[in-house]
Formats: C-alpha cells, structure tokens, sequence
C-alpha cells in the first residue's frame, strides 16, 4: 500500500505512473533547440483543447500567477470581479491588492452569476475587464459561460479573463467562439498533472490593451510571453519535467478522443450524485449550474467528515473532501476529473458504503440545505 492516499479532491488530482514517468527524462536547456522543439510540439495540441488560433503561453506558477498577471496586464479603468464561492471573491482580494480599481458582482455562495447582473454592472461603463471562475470548486458551481460570454460581447472595450482551471478538458470550452479574451488553466485538476505550470491564451485584441498599460510587471507579463513565444521560448526558466509530463498527457487526451473523454466526465460525475442523492445528500448547488467536474453536497446527515477520511484512509487509502472554507464539513467535495474511470469510481463508490455504514450519525438530523449567507 502506498504511503500517501489516492486523491478524490478536488485538486490535486490524482496523477498516474505514466505521467511521473514522463518527468524523470533527461534534462534538456530552456534555451535549446531540443526546448524549442518540445514547446512548439506543445502548440497545436494545446490550441486544439483551447479550440483557438492564439498561441497558448506556458508560465511556470500556479494559475494564480496567470490570474493576477491577466488583471495587471489588461485593466486600465476598473475590473469587474464576479465572485460566486471562494475561489471567484479571492480574486477581488488579488485585483485590489494590485492597486487596481476593483468592484464586486457578488452572488451568494452556491448560485451562479446572473448575466442579467452583470450586465446591469458593466452598461454603467465603469468597466474595462471582467474576471470569472468558470466552475467553482469551493461550491461545486458551475457559471453559465456562454451566457455570461454574451453579454460580454456587447461592451467592445471591456477584457473578458476566465478561470478554467477546474473545468478544462472535461468539457469544451470553445475559447475563439465564445469570444473569451484570456482563458487560462492550471496543471493540476482536470489535467491530472502534478501542481506547477499554467497554461494561458490571450487574445491579440487583449495584447494590445496590454501594450497600453504600463504597469505590467515582469513575470507575468503578457507581451514578455508573446515575444517568447515567437521564439518557442519562455520569458524566465519553465518547469520542463513538468512540460514533458504536459506533453504525454496531451497525446493521451488525443488518443482517448476528446468527446469520449468529455462524455466520460459527465458519465462519472452523474454516477457520484446517484451514490449521493441514493444516501440522502442533496446538491449544494442548483442541479443546472453544477459542475460536471466534481461535485459539492450538502452534509444532509450531519457525517463528522474528518473521521470518514480518517477511516476511508485506514482502510482503503483514499480520501475525499470535507467542505471547503466557511462550508467545511457542512458539504463535501468528490472529484470525478482528470484520469477517473468507472472502474474507480465504482470502487470509491463501494468503500464509501463500507465506512459510511460502520460511522456513527448524529440523531434527529433534519435533511436541507445549507444556509449560507
């Protein structure tokens, strides 16, 4: 039994043998035509899971690098954050903490944003760029994208910066039709690759904003990126194990076929809420805003979740999760992203039976939602 336990959260994702292998290769310079020849083989995969045109940056960080790079890059007035769980208000914190002009679309923890709010928002003018977490982990909300994508259409001088970090390659996300103008993503959910890289595509209309603002910073600037990037280079030293393991992971998608793979999401994902709605516990969110990803519930029986991860992991070695921030232990989390197959599922399915039949529950539980305010 291995020392550490298979992951079931919603990230980091479960990573598989064959990509930790692809990591311990020999190591090549990031300025070698060996690095030029690994970044641009990179390229029309990645454009192909972006479904874009634009070149897909690869930046050695976490998405937040990317996240707080995008609102220092593209905003010149104020940025609009849309904020629906964690995740989506920690951004505002990331945006003001820039000494950028800052609002809040606030929707209650649980609900997604509201095209007609938003809209509302940026007809006042007061806005140049707009932030969105696609699917948000915290709350298991998934925003309606197209929607929102809309609305964004009608204001020509507002930047639209998406999160999809947690949703990428589980469904499509068609970037250039939905008009999104920086759509970025980490390795480490959906991709079940190891924690480390972000991938970001911006848009040439975006980039030229970019070229307007003088404040841009080094790192995480775009234009730095882009120049790169016509070299099939980085700005600063990349992670490379990791770009081969990127590299693998996009050959496996490939071969799977992405609407296999893309069905095989919302095929496991539905099999974790009938275990679920089977035991008495009821989404968090609304069924048509849930993530197709992962899924958050509502503790209806009033489970003490860290002694259910505390035996799920003695006796089987795995673990979900408990509820993340002010919803920990009145919901949990359980991913179906990344490599997950029916084989696993099931399996996690049937030893959660087992512990959930041998823990005791509290008496006069009344089942419902979690109230939060």
């Amino acid at each position: 039994m291995s020392e550490y336990p298979r992951l079931f959260i919603p990230g980091p994702a479960e990573v598989s043998q064959t990509t930790l292998q692809a990591m311990v290769r020999p190591m090549i310079g990031h300025r070698s035509d060996e690095f030029v020849a690994l970044y641009r083989e990179l390229q029309p995969k990645l454009q192909a899971l972006f479904a874009t045109k634009d070149p897909v940056f690869v930046s050695t960080s976490s998405a937040w690098g990317v996240m707080e790079g995008a609102v220092r890059n593209f905003t010149k007035k104020a940025v609009l954050n849309c904020m629906c769980g964690a995740f989506s208000d920690k951004w505002h914190d990331v945006s003001r903490r820039q000494g950028k002009s800052a609002a809040k679309l606030q929707t209650r923890w649980g609900k997604a944003i509201d095209p007609e709010a938003m809209e509302r928002e940026l007809a006042s003018g007061k806005y140049d760029a707009v932030t969105l977490v696609h699917n948000e982990t915290s709350t298991g909300v998934m925003n309606p994208l197209r929607e929102l994508m809309a609305v964004i259409a009608a204001f020509p001088n507002v930047i639209s910066i998406v999160d999809t970090v947690s949703s990428f390659s589980a469904l499509p996300i068609e970037k250039d039709q939905l008009g999104i103008d920086v759509m970025l993503t980490g390795t480490q959910k959906a991709l079940a690759l190891p924690p480390g890289l972000a991938l970001a595509s911006v848009s040439q209309r975006a980039l030229r904003r970019a070229a307007k603002v003088s404040d841009r910073g080094y790192y995480f600037d775009f234009l730095e990126f882009q120049k790169n990037h016509e070299r099939g280079m980085t700005p600063s030293t990349p992670n490379i194990p990791l770009m081969f393991a990127l590299n693998t992971k996009l050959a496996e998608i490939f071969t799977e076929g992405l609407e296999v793979r893309y069905a095989r999401h919302r095929r496991l994902n539905k099999k974790v809420r009938r275990w679920a709605h089977s035991h008495g516990f009821t989404l968090f969110p609304a069924t048509a805003h849930a993530s197709v990803s992962m899924s958050c519930f509502n503790n209806d029986l009033g489970v003490d979740f860290r002694e259910l991860n505390k035996r799920l992991r003695e006796r089987y070695n795995c673990v979900i999760d408990g509820g993340y921030g002010k919803l920990k232990e009145r919901t949990f989390r359980i991913s179906n992203m990344g490599d997950e197959t029916d084989q696993t599922i099931d399996t996690l399915l049937t030893q959660l039976d087992d512990v959930l039949a041998n823990i005791a529950l509290p008496a006069n539980v009344v089942p419902g939602a979690v109230d939060v305010s």
